[in-house]
C-alpha cells in the first residue's frame, strides 16, 4: 500500500510541475502587482483554463497522497 502511494506521490508531483510549467507566461511580477495591463482579470478560456483545472487536480492529488502516506 505504501508503494502504491509512494508512485502516486511521484507521477502527482511530476505532473503537478509540468501542468505549472505549460501555463501561459505573464510579464514577470509587475503583472502580479497590477502593472500587467488591461487582460489582468480577463476569464480563461481552452488550453489555459484545462490546464489551471489540471493544476488545482494534480495538487489536490499530491496533497491527499502527502497525507495517505503520512497515516498509513
Amino acid at each position: 500500500m505504501q508503494n502504491i502511494i509512494f508512485f502516486a506521490q511521484i507521477i502527482s508531483a511530476i505532473l503537478l510541475v509540468l501542468s505549472i510549467l505549460l501555463q501561459k507566461k505573464s510579464v514577470g511580477l509587475s503583472a502580479t502587482f497590477g502593472g500587467g495591463g488591461s487582460n489582468s482579470f480577463s476569464s480563461k478560456r481552452g488550453v489555459d483554463k484545462l490546464l489551471e483545472n489540471a493544476t488545482i487536480f494534480f495538487a489536490i492529488v499530491f496533497f491527499g497522497s502527502a497525507l495517505a502516506g503520512i497515516f498509513v
